[in-house]
């Protein structure tokens, strides 16, 4: 019934309990869960959790904007190492983060870039992540855009205009936990988001959708999130789960 698009189920939060939180996932209807990578410390843990169920996991390759610093261009090698040496089904994720630290921000940018070229000579999806950034962000997936670049700006917290500007763009819209928090703005937004431009996605194990606020998030609490955009959207929650799965497997190819 539902795909979460961005986890990192792989990371050491999960490390004593991990077995249980995938069987929650299932237990709760999620079958198919797709693993971003972060930096090159990231690559063999999320590799090994997506060999040990490839019919549940879809990994990604890419470097993180807030893993770039100093080393970043030996990072990126790492990074097309493995991009050339098999098979991922989307570049991410990806993107500028200038809420922690404006130091890299030249960095990011280029590293940005690179890896958007590289998705668009692959033909995959790239997944973009973005916070205080989003006109810097726009502006260089607008001077990069050919055919071949899609994706989808992940954990979106935006304005309609924001996500008109996304979708205008070719982009899906990535929903979250975000959307059940109180003061997030996004129950006057999702609203006029079309179900066709939504993917769900946890960001496991962060940003948990009440009543799970506060606690470490996993695939399972993604119906929390589909049940707030059902009734945002005044349709079922099954009707959530069948479109966006739909646009994920559209968007990812599996």
């Amino acid at each position: 019934m539902f795909v979460d698009t961005h986890s990192h189920i792989y990371s050491e939060e999960f490390s004593s309990d991990r077995d249980d939180v995938i069987a929650r996932g299932l237990f709760s209807g999620v079958n198919k869960i797709i693993l971003p990578n972060i930096d090159s410390s990231t690559i063999k843990p999320l590799l090994d959790l997506a060999g040990s169920k490839p019919e549940l996991f879809i990994p990604l390759i890419g470097l993180h904007p807030t893993s770039v610093k100093e080393d970043f261009r030996k990072e990126l090698e790492i990074m097309e190492y493995w991009f050339n040496k098999r098979k991922f089904a989307g570049i991410g994720e990806i993107g500028i983060d200038l809420y922690w630290d404006k130091t890299f921000i030249n960095e990011q940018v280029e590293a940005f870039r690179i890896q958007l070229r590289w998705a668009k000579k692959a033909g995959i999806p790239v997944v973009i992540h973005l916070r205080e950034s989003f006109q810097e962000v726009i502006e260089i997936v607008e001077q990069e855009k050919e055919d071949s670049l899609r994706g989808v700006f992940h954990s979106f917290g935006g304005t309609t205009m924001q996500a008109e500007q996304i979708i205008d763009l070719g982009f899906k819209i990535g929903i979250g936990g975000i959307v059940t928090f109180k003061n997030s703005g996004l129950d006057g937004v999702v609203p006029n988001i079309k179900l066709e431009h939504i993917l769900l996605e946890t960001d496991s194990p962060w940003l948990a959708p009440v009543p799970h606020r506060g606690k470490r998030n996993e695939s399972a609490y993604i119906t929390a999130i589909a049940a707030k955009i059902a009734a945002l959207h005044q349709i079922t929650i099954e009707e959530v789960g069948r479109i966006t799965t739909q646009n994920a497997k559209q968007l990812f190819g599996f």
